[in-house]
């Protein structure tokens, strides 16, 4: 089983995750924002992840500590339970329809973090939700997982159809990049690491 773990104690958060990606989607999630415990909840069902997530966070102040540290915790999270990346594939991508919306997100476990984000415009607040957090979050993951991430809304019109999609297609996108494939014996690079 790859499984991460990783507590994480700022002034400002409070964090504890644990990342099982060879789990079955099983979750407990509390970041104390309850749109964005849905969208954690629907990366992890979609990629088949089992997924703790439990922040204290300042929210008096807003979500963007909360957000973007949770951002950086599963990220390291992530890349423990990864290890050396043997025999995975790498790469993942994945188109998600969701009524109006298509997204894209595309990414690679290259060890080289990048982040390419475009929603386009999105309604500033979703419930309790900062939608510009969304990018926070994904740039801190991608930063800390060692990703090249690229996230794109191809159309769409509802935000919380936008966000929703980015979220299940990055678990698709992630679980088929963290899958193993039987051809590959070795690290997945010509380098011989990632």
């Amino acid at each position: 089983m790859r499984i991460g773990k990783i507590f994480r104690e700022t002034n400002e958060t409070k964090i504890s995750v644990e990342i099982n990606l060879d789990g079955g989607g099983k979750t407990s999630i509390d970041s104390g924002i309850g749109f964005f415990n849905h969208m954690l909840n629907l990366f992890a069902a979609h990629g088949q992840f089992d997924l703790t997530v439990d922040c204290d966070g300042d929210l008096e102040v807003d979500g963007h500590h909360s957000v973007e540290d949770i951002g950086i915790a599963l990220g390291q999270a992530i890349k423990n339970a990864l290890g050396d990346k043997r025999g995975i594939n790498r790469y993942g991508t994945f188109f998600l329809p969701m009524d109006e919306t298509l997204a894209l997100v595309s990414l690679d476990i290259s060890g080289r973090p990048f982040l390419v984000y475009d929603a386009g415009e999105l309604a500033p607040m979703i419930g309790g939700f900062d939608t510009e957090l969304t990018e926070e979050f994904l740039r801190a993951l991608a930063f800390n997982a060692g990703l090249t991430l690229h996230v794109k809304i191809l159309y769409g019109k509802n935000s919380h159809h936008k966000v929703e999609a980015i979220f299940k297609a990055l678990g698709h996108a992630l679980r088929i990049a963290t899958e193993y494939d039987a051809k590959i014996s070795g690290i997945p690079s010509t380098k011989g690491v990632l």
